[in-house]
Parts: C-alpha cells; structure tokens; sequence
C-alpha cells in the first residue's frame, strides 16, 4: 500500500450532482466546464482538514455516470480533458490527491462495442442488479482485461492518485488479481480499493490485490447502534475490523453517494457528533461526503432518481450556513484536526473498557500510542473513574461541553456527551 495513504482522509463529491450537470436530459453546453468549478471548492477541502478529493464517475455516460460510454472521454456534460487537466493540477498544487471511480463491471448499452456484433464474446450477457440499462463485462475475455488496464493507466498518466473500483464485490477477484499487478508495473505509488458490501473483507483484498475496501460493516453498526441504544452492535462491529486492520487498513465513512446522509439517519440530532467522533477516533482510511460537514440531510429512496436528494448541486463557496450547520463544520474540522495530530490512528486497533447499551468506552491504540474514547447515549450523566478503567490518569482533550484541557482522574460525561481522553 502506498505510504501517503497513512495519512489520507478523503472529501468525497458526486461530480454529475455537484455541478449541476445531471439530469441527462439537461444537453451539455459546450461553453460550460463544469467540471473547474471543483477546482473552486479545493481550499474548502484544505480548510476541513482533508487531504484528498475522491471523485465519483466523471467519464462519457448518458445518466448517472455509471453507464459508462466511454473510459477515456470526460463526460461532456463536465467537460474535456483539459477541464480535468486543470483540475488535477490545482488539487496537486494544493497538496490534494486526486482518486477517481472506476466503473469496471458494466457499461451502458451505448458503450461502442456493445452495438458491434464482433464484440459480443466482451459481454457476459447479464445486467447488474436487474438495471436493463447496465450491461455485465465478460471478465474472462483478456480483450477485458487489457482495456481496464489500458484506461487505468490512462488517467493515472494523467496525474490521477488512484481508483475505487465500483461494484467491485461482483467482478471475479482473478481478474482484479490479474489488472491490477499490471498497472502497478508502471504506477507504483498509486493506490486501489474495492467497493465491498459484505463478506470476508481481508480474504477478498488479498485475493483480489486491493490495497483497501469500503467499510460498510462499520458504516451500518456506527448509525444502528446509535438509533437502537445497543452499543453491542457497534463492538462487534469494531472486533471485526480489528481484524480487517491486521490485513489493511479500510476506507471508512459514515456517507457516501449511495446512502442516507448521516443527518437524516439518526433519529436524534444530537447523536451526529458520536457518529463523527468514532469515524475519526478509530483505524482505517476516513472518507467525508461533501455536504455532511455541513450537516446536510437527504434521504435516498429505492426508486429511478431515488439517489437525487443526496447528490444535490453545489453553488459557489462559501455556502451560508444555519446554527447547526456551522457547528457540523466547526465538530468536522476539529475532529479530523485531531486525526491529523495523531497520525497512528489509521493502523490503531480498539478494546472495549466499558459496555451497555447505551455507553461505550473503548481504547484505541498502537504500541505506546492510545486514546480513550467515551459515548454516552442515554439521559443520565455517565461517571467515569479512570482507575478503574486501568489507568491512573489522563488528559481530556476533547468532549461535548468543550472542556477544558486538562489532566483527570475522573471525568463525567453528561447526557448524550462524548469525551476524549489521551492516558498520560
């Protein structure tokens, strides 16, 4: 894996919504280059504290950029090489990485060799997920495998950072196992995770040679766990990717473009901040969808356009925000201000000290290095005696009431608070 991940927390944007450029049925404007108005959202990037922008498709499609047409034109409702030329190089500029989304399991039906019946054997002849529009690739066809290889190398040569590799859970891992080595010959700084869902996280990277997988285990324990008082849940949760940490380290988040914001998951507002507090306080690659820094709320529904609400239009920085948007903002720079300052989280392993239901204390550590973390869910006050946890003191560096920083032996962390505490 590539050493500059070590210290990698992405700002994740859905290009297509961002930009205003999706619906298809909006025709591009050719005097629009919608794709440089991220380039004027990279200082807000900076400004979170992040150190990379991951971008979702940004190729020829006819929808929703997941319909690939093509893998080496920009979609020209963004606008053309140049366009993306210019956004990498002010994002590098910036000291930004630059990780693009790579949709190799299907296309869309106008994909060229799809209408060419000499190229039917490069089609599986399945649909994904019963989407008529999404056509399967054979993955067995070493034709396949060279293109994917091909457009991989095509934009990392063009400064991109590396790829997330959509759907990857239905692609053969042997055929990852088979492009990825290759690309890597010739780009051996970049850096590959695989969308994952379920399964055996560990098994698949290894097989399949990612470097990462997207962490939905833990994405879906972080919001139950707050919404059903059952701090078990997010424990075992956190047991299992102890384990998927002595093999990688995962891409975590708590949104991303194909779910419920945050926001709108919790049941209750003032849950938000445990939510962010164990993103950015356990291992792993964190990953922040824009918008949720600024506590945006939007509901995806199981329905064609259902994806709309979460993958809303960005105007021009800066955005004005209410009371609790700016405290979203406020809690999200602080708190991956604080990742920054320990930077041994992303390889860090967690052991729970206190578990009920609705409190959770657990310490997060590497060698010499910890933290302890306290959530409290429930109504009443949560004492803790930090002896009694098995160490004698420690500093509070972090907490609900912004307290002050200084050396405790016990600490009370009020209804619904959280605290961070670094053992002396």
């Amino acid at each position: 894996m590539p050493s500059w991940t070590e210290h990698a927390i992405w700002w994740q944007v859905y290009p297509l919504g961002f930009v205003g450029a999706f619906p298809a049925s909006r025709p591009p404007d050719p005097d629009q280059h919608r794709l440089r108005r991220l380039a004027g959202w990279l200082d807000h990037a900076i400004e979170l504290g992040a150190s990379g922008m991951a971008l979702g498709p940004i190729f020829a499609s006819r929808t929703h950029g997941y319909d690939t047409t093509d893998h080496l034109r920009i979609d020209p409702r963004l606008g053309d090489d140049a366009d993306f030329d210019h956004l990498v190089g002010e994002a590098h500029r910036r000291g930004l990485r630059v990780l693009l989304d790579g949709v190799f399991n299907h296309v869309g039906v106008d994909f060229p060799r799809y209408r060419d019946p000499a190229s039917r054997d490069w089609f599986s002849g399945d649909t994904f997920e019963g989407h008529e529009g999404l056509i399967g690739l054979n993955h067995d066809h070493p034709e396949v495998a060279d293109y994917v290889v091909d457009v991989m190398k095509h934009w990392l040569g063009r400064g991109a950072d590396g790829w997330r590799l959509d759907a990857a859970y239905t692609v053969p891992q042997r055929f990852w196992a088979d492009v990825l080595p290759r690309v890597r010959a010739s780009f051996a700084d970049a850096w590959f995770v695989g969308e994952l869902i379920h399964g055996d996280y560990a098994a698949v990277v290894k097989a399949a040679r990612f470097d990462s997988a997207t962490q939905y285990e833990l994405w879906k324990a972080i919001w139950s766990s707050l919404n059903d008082g059952n701090f078990f849940e997010l424990d075992h949760a956190l047991a299992r990717h102890n384990t998927f940490q002595e093999t990688f380290a995962p891409l975590t988040f708590i949104g991303n473009h194909d779910v419920t914001r945050i926001a709108s998951r919790l049941q209750r507002p003032e849950h938000l901040p445990h939510a962010l507090v164990i993103l950015l306080t356990v291992g792993g690659i964190p990953s922040i969808y824009a918008g949720d820094e600024f506590g945006f709320r939007g509901v995806k529904e199981e329905r064609f356009g259902g994806d709309d609400a979460v993958r809303p239009e960005f105007g021009t920085p800066p955005i004005q925000l209410d009371e609790s948007g700016a405290q979203a903002w406020e809690l999200h720079r602080y708190l991956i201000g604080l990742r920054r300052r320990h930077p041994w989280l992303h390889s860090a392993s967690t052991s729970a000290l206190r578990l009920d239901n609705r409190h959770y204390v657990y310490r997060v550590q590497r060698g010499d290095d910890s933290l302890l973390v306290a959530l409290n869910i429930d109504d009443r006050a949560l004492h803790l005696t930090l002896p009694d946890l098995g160490m004698p003191q420690a500093r509070l560096i972090a907490g609900s009431t912004a307290p002050a920083e200084q050396v405790v032996g016990e600490v009370t962390i009020e209804g619904h608070g959280w605290r961070i505490l670094q053992p002396n």
